[in-house]
């Protein structure tokens, strides 16, 4: 008697394999059609969405999130100096106490300020807000 089972279930055979000479490998006998990038294509974000498409509101903007960094001061240390840290350790940074403090967002100076103490807390008093035309004058190196 004949087994035809693996005949009546397709998810169940084998492809037939075919030896490709070129590669000396099998290949099977499927047919193979290149992969259609045309959608990929089309699915490409424009990189200029004001000029081409229907203009962005701001609004849609509102809850994207920024990092904010308050930086106090810099120090410069040679490896050694950075190895021999430890708990208790005092690093001297490139500003006096009192002196105002930059905030950054996304690493872009915007301001300037006096660190307050709110309840327990840290705290940042504006003291200076930083043009737009100064931040791109310094983004694009001027």
């Amino acid at each position: 008697m004949e087994n035809t089972e693996n005949q009546n279930n397709p998810a169940e055979q084998t492809p037939e394999v075919q030896v490709n000479p070129q590669q000396n490998a099998p290949t099977p006998a499927v047919p193979v059609q290149p992969a259609a990038m045309a959608a990929a294509a089309a699915a490409q974000v424009d990189s200029n969405p004001g000029k081409s498409g229907s203009p962005i509101s701001i609004d849609s903007l509102m809850n994207v999130k920024m990092d904010l960094v308050v930086e106090v001061g810099r120090a410069k240390m040679s490896l050694r100096e950075l190895l021999e840290i430890q708990k208790g350790s005092v690093v001297e940074l490139d500003r006096s106490a009192g002196d105002v403090v930059d905030i950054l967002v996304n690493d872009l100076l915007i301001a300037k300020g006096e660190v307050v103490l709110v309840d327990d807390k840290f705290g940042v008093k504006i003291t200076q807000v930083i043009s737009p035309e100064q931040t791109m004058s310094a983004v694009n190196g001027q």
